[in-house]
């Protein structure tokens, strides 16, 4: 079976997120459309874009809400390019017989390796001696922190959060972790209530899922409970964080310093504002940005496709039972194709 395929990634998210090896295996498998407009699709743009098309590979800053599923009467899936799906309104997909799926989290050890930059960068200041030698000045020499022995509490422990644990025991450092499910645990490795983790934790970082039951969950009674030596990171997603409750915890001197890869700007990137702080180190949503991790994901969605050229739903689908409009297509296919199944 063939497609006709949307990447809808602009070029630069092109370049970044979907490299050309993937672009290539993408196109064995059909006919690949890139982004006609050279901006971020949405609406109308989006729906017009995927017009005769089969398949609509979505990019991270692609919203797809109910309004395009009732305009976009050809799409068999929709195909997210990354774990997170927040942005595609699964229920309004599957009442019109939409196949969604996502990617695997082939960028554990990126972002991992990037919460261990900012941790270190905010134990020791490097950022902030190299903005001030730029500008012309010389840098305070302050005291810094040793991680080797220090505790390191970890909020959500998924695959980052395993990764990030290792690199932090091979610094030396003590690892306690929350989590609802957290499974078997390395050695070495303890899980706390959340509340205990605040108060035992050098450095904490955030690395839950975003749920409803996690939304806002560090705010200003989290913050309270931290050390006022210590080092705060989000890596997750900005509805875990209260933005203004950190900025006053700054303020105020409950906590020393923050680092964020996240935040409420668009495209989840930090806030220019709280971004812009002495006491905070920001990134602009690059977690994931290494060729390893980017490749991955794409090869990962590629390899789906090829599931569906012959028949099969993905494992990553959210809404199998539903896809009838895929379920439709294989119904149609001549007898010695579906065999092929």
């Amino acid at each position: 079976m063939m497609f006709r395929i949307l990447l809808t990634h602009t070029p630069a998210a092109l370049a970044l997120q979907f490299p050309p090896k993937a672009r290539d295996a993408l196109a064995r498998h059909g006919t690949v459309m890139l982004n006609p407009t050279g901006a971020v699709l949405e609406g109308a743009s989006l729906a017009e874009a995927a017009r005769g098309c089969d398949l609509v590979i979505a990019d991270r800053q692609t919203a797809v809400g109910a309004a395009f599923f009732d305009a976009a009467p050809d799409v068999l899936a929709v195909m997210r390019c990354a774990v997170d799906i927040s942005t595609i309104d699964v229920a309004a997909a599957s009442a019109q017989g939409v196949l969604v799926t996502r990617s695997i989290p082939t960028f554990a050890a990126s972002v991992a390796e990037l919460a261990l930059g900012l941790i270190i960068d905010a134990a020791r200041g490097i950022s902030r001696a190299t903005t001030a030698y730029r500008a012309g000045r010389t840098p305070e020499i302050a005291m810094g922190a040793q991680l080797s022995g220090q505790t390191l509490g970890i909020c959500g422990f998924g695959v980052i959060g395993r990764y990030l644990a290792a690199l932090a025991q091979a610094l030396g450092m003590q690892v306690i972790i929350t989590d609802p499910a957290p499974g078997t645990l390395p050695g070495g490795i303890r899980a706390v209530p959340f509340e205990t983790l605040l108060g035992a934790s050098d450095v904490v970082v955030c690395l839950a899922p975003a749920t409803p039951q996690t939304a806002g969950m560090f705010g200003a009674q989290a913050f309270g409970l931290m050390k006022p030596s210590a080092i705060f990171v989000n890596l997750a997603r900005a509805a875990l964080l209260d933005e203004t409750a950190l900025e006053q915890a700054l303020e105020h001197g409950q906590i020393a310093c923050a680092a964020m890869d996240v935040g409420s700007a668009p495209d989840q990137r930090p806030a220019p504002a709280l971004a812009g702080r002495a006491d905070v180190i920001a990134t602009p949503h690059i977690g994931g940005q290494t060729p390893q991790a980017a490749e991955g994901q794409a090869l990962h969605v590629v390899e789906q496709v090829a599931q569906m050229a012959l028949g099969r739903v993905p494992d990553e689908a959210v809404n199998a039972a539903d896809a009838t409009r895929f379920q439709a297509r294989l119904a149609t296919r001549p007898p010695a194709d579906r065999s092929a199944t």
